[in-house]
């Protein structure tokens, strides 16, 4: 209610009543205000009625909640059921026109300021963890692999006569198709883990950019960034960064930073649901040239959800920037505690933790002993994990083939055709606890046990060849 209607109110109850209630209203008035003023994400997080308040004040500003209002577009914001519309806190009209994902809609002021302050509270968190020079981010309602793909497709309208995208292999179907997906053809330099190979010999003109990654599964490690961006500068190729699930880690921000001060780097993209915590679809496009990341989400064909904004919204402003800090240092201190745990249970069945240190979020464990018994084996254990409800972990065999797109990848999820030995992964990502760290070693180690057991009686059990029996009755005699 505004002041006039509190004072109303004062006529049907007591005036010290409703003038606390009054008090208690201007403290919700005055967390949105600073968040108006600041555009920033604030440092302690909001209660859900100061959220839900906020949110309900957004809604009554478009068009479909107007009372009494009369529309007979074709867009009108109208949703038949009120599950969906509550789902939605009656946001209806998405974000973005036709022509630009970030403009105004003159029917949905209350989504187009959710819109405007989520970018600007999204920025203020890239820069809180690392990225300190961004200057502009928008989101949008794609997953990172769409995201990139629209990244690629703006600077082909800069660069029409490029067609090559330089990328250092990384083993996910999404990174390549994203290429493919943009009609670009993709020069794929197959580096055994981190090691740096960049010559562009084919005419700087020719080249789209360099696809370079941050985050990735151990024991791949994030490419260096502060050359290849330094390489990009010298020879004036465009550098995007595929920072999938990087925001949640110090090195690989701090790679971002680094990259963009002594080189080149032109947007960096990163998942909301990895790093945020929300539902998949949505991705932050984020870079330090405003006019590039403007051109990018015009490049945005129609309107778009707010879902992704909304989410994220919602999210930082409950965690405040504090929460989300505190989240960031529980998933450092884990990792640790995850590597201790998986070095522990790999050397009680013998195998290794495998050396990668430059890789801040995903670890790897060899599967030697079971390559050696079985070709099977190491498959096996992974459908066994995910039956035992051991979620996200992978296990990568030996000489894995994969074809994406027509290209058929050697040795694929090792990043490399000559990777030496099998192996598992699991990470320590934001939102992970201690209980899950311990709950996966139980169940490793289970499945460890018994898969070796049923190989062993395997063994045992196998019918004896005619001319190894021979051998046997030859050495008793």
């Amino acid at each position: 209610m505004n002041s006039e209607n509190f004072t109303l109110s004062e006529r049907i109850v007591s005036t010290s009543y409703i003038r606390q209630g009054s008090q208690a209203r201007r403290s919700h008035e005055q967390l949105i205000r600073h968040l108006l003023e600041q555009g920033k994400c604030p440092e302690e997080g909001w209660s859900e009625s100061t959220i839900e308040l906020f949110l309900h004040e957004l809604a009554v500003m478009d068009s479909n909640n107007f009372l009494g209002n009369c529309g007979v577009g074709e867009r009108e914001g109208r949703v038949v059921s009120s599950l969906v519309a509550r789902r939605h806190y009656r946001l209806i009209h998405g974000i973005g026109r036709s022509g630009d994902i970030a403009a105004i809609q003159p029917k949905a002021a209350g989504s187009s300021l959710l819109n405007k302050l989520t970018n600007s509270v999204v920025l203020d968190i890239l820069k809180r963890t690392g990225v300190r020079s961004v200057v502009s981010c928008f989101v949008v309602p794609m997953a990172t692999g769409m995201s990139l793909t629209l990244c690629f497709l703006t600077l082909r309208h800069r660069r029409p006569k490029a067609q090559y995208i330089i990328w250092p292999r990384i083993d996910q179907k999404s990174c390549f198709k994203a290429m493919i997906t943009a009609g670009n053809i993709t020069l794929i330099f197959h580096c055994l883990l981190s090691d740096l190979c960049f010559e562009p010999d084919l005419g700087a003109e020719s080249i789209l950019c360099v696809h370079s990654t941050t985050s990735c599964f151990a024991p791949r490690v994030p490419d260096r960034l502060e050359e290849l961006a330094s390489l990009c500068a010298k020879y004036n190729i465009p550098h995007i960064v595929n920072n999938a699930y990087g925001v949640q880690s110090s090195k690989c921000m701090h790679l971002i930073e680094q990259g963009a001060r002594v080189g080149r780097i032109d947007a960096f993209v990163q998942s909301l649901d990895k790093n945020f915590m929300v539902p998949v679809g949505g991705a932050i496009i984020a870079g330090f040239d405003e006019a590039f990341i403007q051109e990018i989400s015009k490049m945005y064909p129609g309107r778009a959800s707010a879902s992704p904004s909304l989410d994220v919204l919602i999210t930082l402003l409950s965690l405040g920037a504090s929460g989300y800090k505190k989240l960031l240092s529980e998933r450092k201190e884990i990792y640790f505690f995850l590597a201790q745990e998986l070095k522990s249970l790999a050397s009680a069945h013998g195998e290794r933790l495998l050396h990668t240190p430059h890789n801040p979020i995903s670890l790897a464990m060899s599967l030697d002993g079971l390559q050696a018994d079985s070709d099977k084996a190491v498959t096996q254990l992974g459908s066994m994990l995910f039956t035992r409800q051991v979620s996200g972990a992978r296990v990568v065999p030996l000489g894995k083939e994969q074809t994406i797109s027509g290209h058929t990848f050697h040795g694929f999820m090792s990043h490399s055709e000559i990777y030496p030995c099998p192996y598992l992964n699991a990470a320590s990502a934001v939102g992970i606890t201690q209980e899950d760290v311990r709950l996966c070693i139980k169940r490793l180690d289970k499945c460890l046990k018994t898969l070796r057991k049923e190989l062993n009686v395997a063994k045992s059990s196998s019918p004896v060849s005619p001319s190894s029996q021979e051998d046997e009755n030859d050495a008793t005699k």
